[in-house]
């Protein structure tokens, strides 16, 4: 039984900064094997070298951020929320390099995004990662969203080829329900918290 009591102890102790590293970099080098498998079946798939540099800087960041953040956080919820939120910044910038959010990769309106992503990162300084404030941080970068389609669409934005009006409120939208999510969960790991300091105390 105090064998199986050190096991546990080993396997759920938090990761030290560098396993952390490593792991993430390792996961993100496993994931390149998708888009390697595709290039070499198929003539379809165009990756160049430094396509395959970017993905990997990409999921090496988002993985390292949410390994970092959540490796001494007990709360399930918590982590959630960091997971979600480390999870659709990835998808934000992959997709708006791949093929543009509003346009395409090339037009210089996508730009505009880069200040949602830089809302989150200095949200996260400031609010030192605690988990009310960091939903303040992702209702913020929700509202963000909103208004980069108000302004696309002002703009006459939705008159490009590859973009409509439909188009740019439900992908503006669908990032803003996502944003939503994550600051919905870092409210109930707050609220988790209270309670738990209420039972202790």
């Amino acid at each position: 039984m105090e064998q199986l009591k050190k096991f546990f102890k080993t396997v759920t102790k938090p990761y030290t900064v560098f396993e952390c590293i490593v792991s993430a970099a390792s996961v993100a080098a496993l994931l390149l094997l998708i888009p390697l498998t595709a290039k070499l079946l198929t003539d379809e798939m165009k990756w160049s070298f430094f396509d395959f540099i970017a993905a990997w800087i990409l999921f090496f960041s988002a993985g390292a951020t949410y390994r970092l953040i959540a490796r001494k956080m007990e709360n399930k919820t918590y982590k959630a929320a960091v997971g979600l939120t480390a999870a659709t910044g990835l998808f934000l910038v992959w997709s708006n390099l791949a093929v543009g959010l509003i346009g395409n990769e090339d037009n210089p309106a996508n730009w505009m995004f880069l200040g949602v992503v830089a809302i989150g990162f200095l949200g996260a300084i400031i609010s030192r990662l605690q988990p009310k404030r960091m939903a303040i941080v992702l209702f913020t970068m929700a509202f963000a969203h909103a208004l980069i389609a108000v302004i696309a669409l002002i703009a006459r934005l939705d008159l490009a080829p590859e973009s409509s009006a439909v188009q740019i409120l439900g992908v503006n939208g669908f990032f803003a329900v996502l944003w939503i999510g994550s600051g919905l969960l870092f409210l109930n790991a707050a609220q988790d918290q209270k309670i738990l300091r209420n039972t202790v105390a």
